[in-house]
């Protein structure tokens, strides 16, 4: 154990701080004076601001000043410092992206109200979730049910419909993995999002009893919302199939009166069913994320959430470097959720929800720079998120 009297005192210790920042401060002040005339001088010549082999160069060579110890740390600071920088020289020389455009344009072309009445695309059958949102996004929506999560954003593809509302995020499941996997094959945009409260009830034929129960239908998703209480079910066969309405429906079809389905109340009447108990799901705070996509970016007033798409280099700190960048910018990261990219091996789709208005000039520049530096990069929207 080190002998304290041999170590400077806190006071000591922050008046070298202090001195050390002082002069960090005024070498990173001249640092982006210089540039400002990196700037200029690409400006003159051509080139983009982004450069990304010299940055590579950079990083490495930090890397070597900072050694084994530090590296890590500095690599993370430095990645900050070029984002910074590149941020700096894009304000300095007052240019543009083709996606801050591409947005500025979307807001021009926005009614300011989103709309009352839209054609609608919901996967399922009369009393999904998915209708209910719908029915809580529009207020006269002219609904069209598809088969399966696909025909829904191929509806959207086709014009069939204007409006696509698909769930993304269970708040007791997790994530509907098979959305993510469908945005990156669809061109879409995301134009608002809800969050909708989920209370499903145990719905069987008349005069079926809690014993009488061999099977319970349901989505997958509800299912392990309501994995708990099945449990509790004696000696029952689990069955998901393609939605929950979608359910209710097949138990009402079957003539075997040991079927029930796990679907929200409505679907009783619907389907002339029998609710045997309510709100079975195992957290009682159970709220499934829709979200509204349609074929061209719409960006109404309000908007303050921007989700995106893009992959990382396949080497150490790539993530951590990104964070970093966003972290620079003062932009609040409110999910990140990975997928592997098919045929590719261990490489992943990073799909980021991001908070702040869209007026913002940082989150403009943020985009603007993941979009030239990302090899894969999309835009899925700006839109708010009714509660």
């Amino acid at each position: 154990m080190k002998d304290i009297s041999k170590i400077p005192s806190l006071e000591e210790s922050r008046a070298a701080i202090d001195r050390i920042d002082r002069e960090l401060v005024r070498l990173f002040c001249e640092r982006m004076s210089v540039s400002a005339n990196v700037a200029e001088y690409k400006r003159l010549v051509g080139k983009p601001v982004t450069d990304a082999a010299r940055e590579r160069a950079l990083l490495a060579k930090i890397s070597d000043l900072a050694g084994p110890q530090m590296e890590e740390h500095a690599r993370t600071l430095y990645a900050s410092i070029l984002s910074i920088s590149r941020a700096y020289q894009h304000e300095w020389l007052n240019t543009t992206s083709k996606l801050e455009l591409k947005i500025k344009n979307a807001k021009a072309n926005t009614s300011p109200l989103f709309p009352f009445r839209a054609t609608v695309a919901c996967q399922g059958v009369e009393g999904a979730y998915s209708l209910k949102a719908a029915e809580r996004l529009f207020g006269c929506p002219e609904v069209s049910f598809y088969k399966t999560f696909d025909d829904v954003f191929s509806a959207i593809d086709k014009g069939e419909c204007r409006y696509g509302i698909l769930p993304i995020e269970n708040s007791t499941a997790g994530s509907v993995t098979q959305i993510y996997d469908l945005m990156s094959r669809h061109r879409f945009y995301i134009v608002r999002a809800l969050r909708l409260k989920v209370d499903h009830c145990l719905l069987v034929k008349p005069g079926t009893k809690r014993e009488d129960i061999r099977e319970v239908l349901s989505h997958q998703q509800a299912l392990s919302q309501c994995a708990g209480y099945i449990a509790d079910l004696d000696n029952v066969k689990v069955t998901p199939v393609s939605n929950t309405a979608k359910a209710a429906e097949l138990v009402r079809d079957t003539e075997d009166a040991c079927c029930a389905a796990i679907a929200n109340k409505e679907c009783a009447a619907i389907y002339g069913l029998s609710v045997l108990e309510e709100d079975i799901q195992d957290n009682g705070n159970n709220y499934t994320r829709f979200i509204c996509i349609s074929k061209v970016p719409e960006i109404y007033p309000g908007a303050d959430k921007t989700s995106i798409i893009l992959t990382v280099p396949h080497k150490p700190g790539s993530l951590s470097h990104l964070l970093a960048q966003i972290d620079a910018m003062h932009i609040n990261l409110t999910k990140l959720e990975s997928r592997p990219i098919p045929g590719h091996d261990f490489e992943f789709l990073f799909y980021f929800d991001l908070e702040c208005p869209i007026e913002s000039p940082a989150l403009l520049r943020l985009l603007g720079e993941l979009e030239s530096s990302s090899e894969k990069f999309r835009y899925l929207g700006t839109y708010r998120e009714m509660l």
